[in-house]
């Protein structure tokens, strides 16, 4: 009877869509996986798999293979989700990506409450604010803040993000609060190099606006520390500069605009047709922790 492990081994390499990016996520070598992969074929006594030094795709016999074993895999994860969540034995790792601020201001505090519950869980959280490769970092799901777009991975709304334009009360005494979008360029912006448009919602409806500031930077906190500095004006998410705001530390700007509604908190993962146990327990636990109504918000 053919191993189980290797059946997982061999869906998960179909998953990454290599053999180097599903030893990531399984914590095994490439060369351990090939071997396993090999080994399944010739028990079978056909290949499984076209390689090429560039890509790995499915022979005819392989597709088909997979197609009967996904459900059996489907299945099992099922049992195991179902004993798993009745007994909280979740174990192994779970890999994550996040923005670094929001990573180090909302989940590195709140990440006690979920392995308490999951003790034999292990928790790799890597901060970084590209957007990561899922599927070729090795990932179990991302973190996202931003607009929702169609791609081969499947996302779920955590909460909605709220922007809004700000200002220490320091450059505002220097410099006077802005009482126009247009009256904008002649004050200092603050935008990261991601964001060389800030797309906001204001009276008119829909507006971009190209902002201009002596500031180059790609880093979010960066932008952040220069707010509350007092050298310019920025576009900020209250998860962000909720509590400042609330303090007076910073000051609002043109209240009547505010970041684009289409920008959401998600947490991404690839696209199968089952989800581990140890990722959906994680996801539910950061919706009831954000949603619907953020804590920052409240």
């Amino acid at each position: 009877m053919t191993n189980l492990g290797d059946l997982e081994i061999f869906s998960r390499v179909i998953a990454m869509g290599s053999m180097s990016a599903a030893g990531r996520a399984l914590g095994l070598s490439p060369a351990v996986v090939s071997k396993r992969v090999k080994r399944l074929e010739e028990r079978l006594g056909t290949r499984l798999f076209q390689r090429t030094t560039r890509q790995i795709s499915l022979t005819e016999a392989g597709q088909g293979f997979y197609d009967r074993i996904v459900g059996i895999l489907a299945g099992i994860e099922e049992a195991e989700a179902f004993v798993s969540g009745r007994s909280g034995a979740v174990r192994g790792t779970l890999r994550i990506s996040a923005p670094t601020s929001f990573g180090r201001m909302h989940i590195a505090p709140n990440l006690k409450g979920f392995m308490d519950t999951y003790p034999e869980l292990i928790v790799n959280l890597m901060l970084t604010d590209d957007f990561s490769d899922i599927v070729g970092g090795g990932f179990d799901l991302a973190i996202r803040i931003g607009e929702l777009s169609d791609s081969s991975l499947v996302a779920r709304r955590l909460a909605s993000v709220r922007r809004v334009l700000c200002a220490s009360p320091d450059y505002i005494a220097r410099h006077g609060m802005p009482t126009s979008l247009e009256d904008l360029s002649n004050h200092i912006c603050l935008p990261p190099h991601t964001q060389d448009v800030w797309r906001l919602e204001g009276p008119e409806g829909s507006v971009n606006y190209r902002p201009q500031g002596p500031l180059y930077t790609n880093s979010s906190e960066v932008v952040r520390e220069a707010v509350f500095s007092g050298l310019g004006v920025a576009l900020r998410s209250t998860w962000d500069v909720g509590l400042a705001l609330k303090s007076g530390e910073l000051k609002q700007v043109l209240p009547d605009y505010e970041g684009s509604r289409n920008v959401v908190l998600s947490a991404v993962y690839p696209s199968r047709q089952f989800l581990p146990v140890k990722v959906r327990l994680f996801i539910d636990y950061l919706a009831d922790l954000y949603g619907p109504l953020p804590y920052w918000e409240r």
